[in-house]
């Protein structure tokens, strides 16, 4: 599945967006050895960038339906907690806990290739049409 918006950091990691609805995403990655760190797992980093891709995608989620995929989101904050080491193929769930007009209250949990709980996170996103002070807008890509 293609992702909705261009996010070339989200690319370059490798990435890949399995489902997306109703306040609910899956993203994967097969881990190589540009995602580890010291003791050949994944690096925190990629761990963290995963979730926060997986509850940011699970909060734009409920605006598939517009046409230009509604407001974009931020991250406001972030709480990640690990559990155990990252191998193999890591799955991403991301799931929308509650919203308001402007902000998203979402979790997310990483698995490893063994289908343990490697990490978990919450964090809080806004929703945003552009961002403040700049000619940008999101580069939402044509749906497939």
């Amino acid at each position: 599945m293609q992702f909705p918006v261009h996010i070339p950091f989200i690319e370059q990691l490798g990435l890949e967006l399995h489902s997306l609805g109703d306040g609910e995403s899956d993203l994967r990655v097969d881990l190589t050895d540009a995602h580890m760190n010291a003791w050949s797992v994944a690096h925190g980093g990629v761990i963290m960038t995963l979730l926060d891709a997986a509850m940011a995608h699970a909060a734009r989620s409920i605006h598939r339906d517009q046409p230009d995929f509604g407001p974009g989101v931020v991250t406001i904050e972030m709480k990640t907690s690990f559990m155990r080491p990252g191998e193999g193929k890591l799955r991403a769930a991301g799931k929308l806990l509650h919203r308001t007009a402007t902000l998203a209250f979402c979790e997310g949990s990483i698995f490893g290739g063994d289908g343990k709980l490697c990490a978990h996170a919450t964090g809080t996103f806004k929703y945003m049409r552009a961002v403040p002070g700049r000619d940008r807008s999101l580069k939402v890509l044509p749906q497939a």
